[in-house]
């Protein structure tokens, strides 16, 4: 059985969407990376204006996601 957990994201304040850049330096993923976790759907994200946005729900559901890939691996 896999088993999920809650994530805390936001640190220091209570920030509900973060830019990619912001996204990318709290997950120390690359910019690019991240963008290709968007197009695949693996990380959801809103658009406002020109602007792609990542609820900070959404960061937390992609870390449990990776967390649960993990576990699930089978062990070398």
């Amino acid at each position: 059985m896999i088993s999920v957990r809650t994530v805390e994201v936001s640190p220091a304040s209570d920030v509900q969407l973060h830019t990619v850049p912001d996204a990318a330096r709290i997950l120390s993923l690359s910019r690019s990376v991240l963008y290709e976790e968007m197009k695949q759907g693996r990380l959801r994200w809103v658009k406002r204006g020109r602007s792609r946005l990542i609820p900070a729900t959404a960061i937390a559901e992609y870390v449990a996601l990776l967390e649960a890939e993990t576990e699930a691996a089978p062990a070398c």
